[in-house]
């Protein structure tokens, strides 16, 4: 894997874009985008998590697109590293993921917006030059994703855990032994869980915390 350097546009009025996403098809399609816009340039491209702070530190771009799902280091931890170093850096989430929790965590931790791969690219451009004059974008879809679980009670750090533990498989004797916690606690935790994500069962637990974004299969 390499860190790619575009060639610069002789206009230095042009938003500076890094790109860090682990599929090439992805990545050559943004830089597709970008070369036909008068008003942008690719500064790079990264295809790691490691590689998109490297690139970052090297290229100071104006505007970065950040993929959730890398190798190395997930994107919301490339996100609070970048952000860590260099607190004004201006960063658009764009992956595939759409569960609201995901996308709190990753606003949370400073991401100016959220956008899924699906978008058209006038979205994305949009979004790119409303990001780079400072404001932050969220989209209406993702802003209604966003609403519809705004008063849910959140699963707690434990909760979480627990799940985490059903998705690998283990019964509750299991967990109870894992998390050193007595297997009553463990069924107590499983009801909470269910209650909170409106679930039937532990199967359909599973598929509503990975649709949210609160765990991943």
């Amino acid at each position: 894997m390499m860190m790619e350097q575009a060639k610069e546009k002789p206009n230095t009025q042009c938003i500076r874009i890094l790109s860090i996403d682990d599929h090439p098809a992805l990545r050559e399609g943004i830089a597709a985008i970008i070369s036909c816009q008068p008003d942008m340039q690719l500064a790079g491209s990264a295809s790691s998590g490691k590689e998109g702070i490297e690139a970052f530190r090297a290229l100071r771009p104006d505007v970065t697109l950040l993929d959730l799902n890398l190798p190395e280091l997930t994107g919301i931890e490339v996100l609070i590293a970048i952000r860590n170093e260099f607190p004004d850096a201006r960063v658009i989430i764009l992956t595939t993921f759409e569960g609201d929790v995901e996308i709190q965590r990753t606003l949370k931790a400073g991401a100016h917006a959220y956008l899924v791969k699906s978008m058209p690219a006038k979205n994305i451009l949009d979004t790119i030059r409303q990001v780079h004059a400072g404001k932050k974008c969220i989209p209406h879809e993702i802003a209604s994703t966003l609403a519809e679980h705004l008063t849910d009670e959140p699963l707690t750090n434990r909760e979480v855990d627990v799940l985490r533990h059903v998705v690998e498989g283990n019964r509750n004797r299991d967990i109870a032994g894992l998390l050193f916690i007595s297997e009553e606690t463990v069924k107590v935790h499983l009801k909470h869980i269910m209650e909170k994500l409106g679930a039937n069962d532990r199967t359909h637990a599973m598929a509503i915390a990975a649709r949210r974004g609160i765990i991943r299969l």
